[in-house]
């Protein structure tokens, strides 16, 4: 298994001009926070975070973040991108506490895509990443989206997903059945469907 590992620097000097000082000098504000210890505000070399981020499985691994030389297990919470260019500007992570639930992001995988796509459908992911809530250790890389048996027509919901074991899907336990993928028939043959019956 790849070792994630990231540096940073506690960070004093806080504000919006603070963070547009640090994005200036290639660094990024971060926070980490949770456990039994208050947040605390960091600067990261941004060539450092883009790099560990290259590698999808970043986003869903317990790293290792050295502050200073003290070094604590983390996960990511959120990230903020920069709207047009992409790069990272923000970075919040939260502690990994042994036997205590964390939640996180994890990344989609959708499989068999070739199958409803030979019936003739379209594929739309509505969902590239999913929240999950559960312990460092059951945190899972991905999470695998099946679309061998999709119809034209199916929509594929958190709920018909086969969560791994010790993992909950956090949307769905607030009663959010979020819509995760479609397929549906190709819009050329839909609009020429429609302007044959308007005839």
């Amino acid at each position: 298994m790849t070792d994630f590992i990231l540096n940073a620097q506690a960070r004093t000097d806080l504000g919006k001009g603070a963070s547009r000082r640090l994005r200036h000098a290639a660094s990024i504000p971060a926070v980490v926070y949770g456990g039994d210890k208050e947040a605390q505000s960091l600067t990261i070399v941004a060539k450092e975070i883009a790099k560990l981020f290259e590698n999808e499985a970043a986003f869903s691994h317990v790293i290792e973040l050295n502050v200073d030389g003290a070094k604590q297990n983390v996960v990511v919470k959120a990230m903020q991108r920069h709207p047009a260019k992409g790069f990272i500007m923000h970075a919040d992570f939260v502690r990994v506490v042994a036997g205590q639930k964390l939640t996180a992001v994890v990344p989609v995988h959708f499989i068999n895509e070739e199958a409803p796509v030979k019936k003739g459908g379209e594929i739309s992911h509505v969902e590239s990443q999913i929240e999950v809530s559960c312990e460092a250790k059951d945190l899972p890389e991905f999470i695998e989206v099946d679309l061998a048996n999709a119809e034209i027509g199916t929509i594929i919901h958190l709920s018909d997903l086969k969560a791994p074991k010790g993992v909950e899907f956090v949307a769905l336990a607030h009663g959010d059945d979020k819509a995760v993928a479609n397929v549906h028939a190709p819009r050329v043959a839909a609009e020429a469907a429609d302007e044959g019956a308007a005839e």
